[in-house]
């Protein structure tokens, strides 16, 4: 178990640190559920088996969403992956914008969203066992990461300059587009705690101190300032080597 808790949460951080320096759209959504995978091996190292399923079901759900919101945008910006081509989108997709950032809010783990009732739970449980303050710290960096990746592909997306690629609007007319965008979004939303009634009848009670309980959205919120301050994070040549290597995925591949 040891071994699959070391390799797990390198898996959490590779991947989060690899997508906040990825342009590729599909990409940085792969990686996103690559960071997700280690989060549920992270649960199996510590014994947390229904947690880890949990998690499974509402990842699932709006991981979904997120991949079908990224290929409305690839077709209808032109067939083009790269995010720096995108910005101002949520201009020409007001619905699509609504929706992906609900399944980005939902990963973060944002309160009452799916994502935040498995993952406070995996990461409060965690927080019982005593497996010292590396293994800790380490998980709410990967925490972070994930809010770092998400907020910035949202702003270079919807809200940064425009990038100069074609966009059209009509993909939002097109029902049998936009009707399971929609369906998932209401799962994105509802699915957290009907999942979580069903896996877990019974109340859990978990007793922390203070600051770990508000560890998580600790965590959250700083890296959301921390990402829209830094605004240079979001032009990669700045950072030279660093991301080239990631972009490399840390030579892995080789």
């Amino acid at each position: 178990s040891a071994l699959l808790l070391f390799i797990s949460i390198m898996t959490m951080f590779m991947s989060g640190v690899v997508a906040i320096f990825e342009y590729d759209l599909k990409k940085i959504i792969a990686l996103s559920t690559l960071s997700q995978l280690g989060m549920m091996m992270f649960s199996i190292s510590l014994g947390l088996y229904e947690l880890a399923f949990f998690h499974l079901l509402t990842h699932a759900l709006f991981k979904a969403l997120l991949f079908l919101c990224a290929g409305i945008l690839i077709h209808g910006a032109g067939n083009t992956q790269d995010i720096r081509s995108f910005g101002g989108l949520s201009l020409n997709f007001p619905l699509v914008t609504v929706c992906m950032n609900l399944a980005n809010l939902s990963l973060c783990g944002v309160p009452f969203l799916a994502g935040f009732y498995s993952k406070d739970l995996i990461v409060e449980l965690a927080c019982q066992y005593s497996w010292g303050i590396f293994v800790l710290l380490m998980m709410f960096i990967c925490l972070s990461l994930t809010v770092l990746y998400s907020v910035r592909l949202t702003y270079l997306s919807f809200v940064g300059p425009y990038g100069g690629g074609t966009s059209i609007s009509v993909c939002e007319s097109d029902y049998s587009l936009v009707g399971p965008v929609v369906i998932l979004s209401f799962t994105s939303l509802v699915s957290g705690p009907i999942l979580s009634w069903l896996n877990f009848p019974a109340p859990v009670l978990i007793f922390l101190p203070v600051f770990l309980k508000w560890g998580a959205l600790f965590f959250v919120g700083v890296s959301l300032l921390v990402m829209l301050s830094l605004q240079e994070l979001t032009y990669s040549y700045k950072w030279g080597a660093v991301s080239k290597f990631s972009s490399l995925m840390w030579f892995l591949p080789w």
